[in-house]
């Protein structure tokens, strides 16, 4: 679809307009001796701050080329602000809505990886324990064939796996799960050398496992089949019994075919003064492209997931308070301590500027920014996603848009607009990032396709 963009530059005036009204109303009473200090929300906000602050994100995202954009704000245990903006269907100019149901790409991780918790807070296995006392193939690096690979070393990125090729993401798939090939013999056709899918690159050759943090998505198949295994359920059947239907998430799922098609965002990528469907990204895909304008994953614990921004706060929420939403527990306090706890050996993963807890990442200054947050993303073709929060705070903030950040032109506009979405929201709920830090220099990451790892 094409966009109209003869007044770009008008609504770039406006919208800084009003990014630097922003920047002033809040410069006093929150920037004290160098140092940011946050506020708490006031009990009730004007109606003209909210129109201002409705027209700013809705700008925003135009300038961004977010096709729509839906966000929560949660402060403590309770969702205190949500809105949507744009449309999640463009053809049909259909509204998105906190109920509007989005791929959340690798933010599916933090729930597979809870799925494989709440097992552990069972007593049935030990989090240093070899994987391959379950699993019914050997599970090894070939170049350190005697360092075991753990469960820790799985959720913590750290097992040796290396970045994930192209072939692994099989984009032009599209089927909805479960699958009689997956999780296995996939996984052992995929791992083992001489297997079908097997390639020489997917094992590190330099670092043995537990030495070293670096994202590969592969970990999280792994530890889908670690599920079914030592829970005896299809994976799918198990997340939907002791996490979506407790936790109250009935728009959840990583079968779309459960799911009502007409909620459901469409993703889009811009190229060329147009937003393209991801089954028309042919010039850049190739034979990888896409048969489906949604995204059906074969890989779908790391990746698969649909839910809205309403469902996913309820999840959120409980990994915010130790494990309990809305009086239901889903995990005890001290595991969710433990993975939201940076993981040895510790390391800074330079291609995602993340440190990695148990299916969790955590960001020590990110962007140049004097706070810490942790939670996850998540960005694929048509897709990109945030759940973030602020521990010292108690502020978390949850968006997502049918847009990505794979950016082919005006890549510094987009990714400044992008960050003040971010800023903008955080600012909403109560706390401002403003302070001496290196805001535009280290925000802006290229995309990652071939050879490296897509998810983020």
């Amino acid at each position: 679809m094409k966009i109209n963009t003869s007044n770009k530059f008008l609504v770039i005036i406006i919208v800084f307009l009003f990014i630097g009204a922003s920047f002033a109303t809040v410069s006093a009473s929150l920037i004290v001796d160098n140092k940011v200090k946050s506020y708490k929300p006031k009990e009730q906000r004007s109606g003209l701050e909210d129109i201002f602050f409705d027209l700013k994100m809705s700008l925003l995202i135009k300038l961004a080329l977010y096709p729509s954009l839906s966000a929560c704000i949660i402060n403590g245990d309770e969702v205190t602000w949500s809105n949507s903006y744009g449309f999640y269907d463009l053809d049909n100019r259909k509204s998105a809505t906190e109920n509007t149901i989005y791929n959340i790409a690798s933010i599916s991780k933090t729930f597979t990886g809870t799925a494989l918790m709440q097992l552990y807070d069972q007593g049935l296995f030990d989090l240093d324990e070899d994987v391959n006392n379950y699993l019914p193939f050997d599970l090894r690096n070939p170049n350190f064939p005697d360092d075991p690979i753990t469960f820790r070393m799985l959720l913590s990125h750290s097992s040796s796996l290396d970045l994930d090729s192209s072939d692994y993401y099989w984009l032009n798939f599209s089927a909805d799960p479960p699958f009689s090939f997956y999780p296995y013999p996939w996984l052992e056709e995929h791992l083992i050398p001489g297997g079908k899918c097997y390639y020489s690159g997917r094992w590190s050759s330099t670092y043995r496992p537990g030495e070293y943090s670096m994202y590969a998505n592969i970990n999280f198949d792994i530890i889908c089949y670690l599920v079914e295994l030592i829970s005896g359920e299809n994976f799918v059947d198990y997340c939907k019994e002791h996490i979506f239907i407790p936790l109250g998430m009935y728009n959840t799922s990583f079968n779309l075919s459960e799911l009502n098609i007409n909620n459901v965002a469409i993703p889009y990528h811009y190229h060329n003064g147009e937003y393209l469907e991801i089954n028309e990204l042919s010039y850049m895909l190739g034979g990888f492209t896409p048969p489906d304008k949604y995204w059906r994953m074969r890989m779908y614990p790391a990746g698969g997931l649909y839910t809205t921004v309403s469902d996913l706060s309820h999840f959120f929420i409980a990994h915010m308070n130790g494990g309990v939403w809305n009086g239901v527990r889903i995990l005890e306090e001290d595991t969710v301590e433990e993975m939201h706890r940076i993981q040895p050996p510790g390391n800074l993963d330079p291609n995602t500027d993340s440190y990695y807890g148990l299916a969790w990442t955590i960001g020590i200054n990110p962007s140049g920014f004097n706070v810490n947050i942790m939670g996850h993303g998540g960005g694929i073709y048509g897709v990109h996603t945030w759940m973030y929060y602020i521990p010292d705070e108690e502020i978390g903030v949850i968006y997502f848009t049918n847009g990505d950040k794979y950016f082919e032109r005006n890549v510094l506009f987009r990714a400044i607009s992008g960050l003040m979405v971010i800023i903008s929201l955080y600012q909403k709920g109560g706390f401002s990032f403003f302070s001496q830090s290196d805001i535009f220099g280290s925000f802006y990451k290229p995309s990652r396709f071939h050879g490296d790892s897509l998810f983020i």
